[in-house]
């Protein structure tokens, strides 16, 4: 059985200021550093196969700090990055409520699916194996509901720097 730590990244400066991030790239804070650094050293007694981390800069941030004491090179995957927000990227997110969504949003269809290839991607890759995997909020829920078997709206939000533990 593979074990998944599934870790949302750390605190942004669009986390703070409320910012729809999307797949832009974000940028920790000193607190998201913080955070990222105490992961680590929680962590640090763990024996990985392999930390994976979303493409998007905030999450090989944070997985990169994790990944010291392991000394791994943190493998990079589009499959774990955030919804992409289309027209509502880069917007303050208390403006959006009620406002008509954008037909450039990610699906939730298509968000699942990438969620799935990922579980797919880590057990067929890691067999057995302990591995942490540096994702965003979004995109961590749709695995957990993945995984599950739950709609989005039964998995509680992750907060930066949270860890959940899977069993794959």
């Amino acid at each position: 059985m593979t074990t998944l730590y599934l870790v949302r990244h750390g605190e942004t400066e669009d986390n703070v200021n409320q910012i729809m991030q999307g797949q832009t790239q974000g940028r920790l804070t000193a607190n998201g550093i913080v955070q990222a650094q105490e992961v680590r050293d929680k962590m640090a007694s763990e024996s990985f196969a392999a930390i994976i981390a979303s493409d998007l800069k905030r999450s090989v941030d944070t997985a990169t700090i994790i990944a010291e004491p392991h000394h791994l090179t943190v493998v990079q995957t589009p499959l774990l990055r955030e919804r992409d927000w289309g027209g509502f990227t880069g917007r303050y997110i208390p403006d959006l409520k009620g406002e008509v969504w954008p037909d450039d949003i990610e699906t939730l269809e298509n968000l699942l699916s990438r969620a799935g290839e990922f579980i797919a991607f880590v057990k067929k890759t890691y067999p057995g194996k302990k591995v942490l995997a540096v994702g965003h909020g979004i995109i961590n829920k749709a695995v957990q509901a993945v995984y599950y078997g739950k709609s989005m709206s039964e998995v509680q939000r992750m907060m930066n720097a949270e860890v959940r533990i899977l069993e794959l």
